[in-house]
């Protein structure tokens, strides 16, 4: 009777051993799991933000470019009557539709 006493609380340990074994490898899985969608997400974010960034400094560099163009008043003159129509004395502005 001790024996088979014996046999079932070592059963017993066994199995409440086994089901705290899958508990934490269920648990660890888990969260390592987390983790991993975590860095993805995080990396997919770096390289959406490069791209942008990227294309901030092509604008910038367009930008210098027109910065540097509008520091000489010929240019400035030129801009001003094609963009907004003004026109020299005596000068007639004709606007031809665009199709």
């Amino acid at each position: 009777m001790a024996r088979k006493n014996n046999k079932t609380k070592s059963r017993r340990r066994m199995l409440l051993l086994g089901f705290i074994s899958l508990a934490i490898i269920f648990t660890t899985t888990f969260t390592i799991g987390k983790y991993w969608i975590e860095i993805f997400e995080k990396y997919q974010e770096k390289k959406d933000l490069e791209k942008k960034l990227i294309d901030l400094k092509e604008k910038e560099e367009e930008l210098k470019v027109d910065a540097n163009k509008l520091q000489n008043p010929e240019y400035v003159a030129r801009y001003a009557r094609e963009k907004y129509m003004y026109s020299k004395d005596g000068e007639y502005i004709l606007q031809i539709p665009e199709e």
